[in-house]
């Protein structure tokens, strides 16, 4: 029986609040880290990547069911996810597993999502590098209304509000339009000059420039790959493209309006 949680948890409940209750709580809050049911403990990026990997090709296998078939586009989309992410035999054969899990009939996607949410542990810069890899199987074969509420639902669990993954689609290449029950749409032919940068920075074009300057620290700070620790290479190299593509947008924008 593991009772180290327990006696820790009771010494200093008893230190703390200087009252047996004290201890019985700390005693209880020990038992539950003793038995593992905190979700920190259960899925995180220092518990290795290999949950991870699991819990994403789970809902990437949802996410491509989700409007009834698994079309050809949407297979080869996740194949290359694998092929970014460098996985090894073990783990590709692993991830096609998971994949398949998720297009099975009644799949617990919800429990999918918990565990996603629990191994973003509440950090912003984690989950917007797993809607990143996301976006590319929801528009990866046209993205209709059933994929756009499992979408929904990845992002109110992780807490990242509609008008963000707006910018993350914008940097991707593709329309995610708020105004139209948040609708998304698959990319117009790509200019010579990139993705709109104003879509980029999520401003309107009218921004002045301390708008412009704001949005672009917040967005350098959200997406910086140094602040990210214990990630999938893959997943780090998502973070500094988009930091690149930030810091493009801002410039270009910068240098057609004259900003200092």
């Amino acid at each position: 029986m593991n009772w180290l949680g327990k006696a820790v948890g009771a010494v200093l409940g008893l230190v703390l609040v200087r009252h047996p209750l004290g201890a019985l709580f700390g005693a209880l809050v020990g038992h539950l880290f003793d038995i593992g049911l905190f979700a920190w403990q259960r899925t995180s990026p220092s518990s290795g990547h290999s949950s991870f990997f699991d819990l994403l090709f789970a809902f990437a296998g949802a996410m491509a069911k989700a409007d009834g078939r698994v079309s050809e586009r949407e297979i080869a989309v996740v194949e290359q996810l694998m092929q970014r992410m460098s996985l090894t035999v073990d783990q590709r054969r692993e991830a096609i597993a998971r994949f398949n899990d998720g297009k099975t009939p009644g799949f617990d996607v919800e429990r999918t999502i918990r565990g996603l949410r629990a191994w973003c542990l509440g950090r912003r810069d984690h989950a917007y590098v797993l809607i990143d890899v996301v976006l590319d199987v929801v528009f990866a074969d046209g993205a209709g209304r059933e994929r756009l509420q499992l979408m929904r639902r990845l992002c109110a669990a992780l807490g990242v509000h509609e008008r963000e993954v707006a910018v993350l689609a914008a940097m991707k290449g593709y329309a995610w339009d708020l105004y139209d029950g948040g609708s998304a749409r698959a990319p117009p032919p790509r200019q010579s000059g990139g993705p709109d940068p104003y879509a980029v920075l999520g401003v309107e074009r009218g921004a002045d420039e301390r708008e412009v300057k704001r949005a672009w620290r917040k967005l350098m700070s959200e997406h910086h790959p140094d602040k990210l620790g214990d990630v999938p290479e893959a997943l780090r190299e998502r973070a500094e493209q988009r930091a690149r593509e930030i810091n493009t947008a801002y410039e270009r924008i910068r240098g057609e309006r004259g900003f200092r």
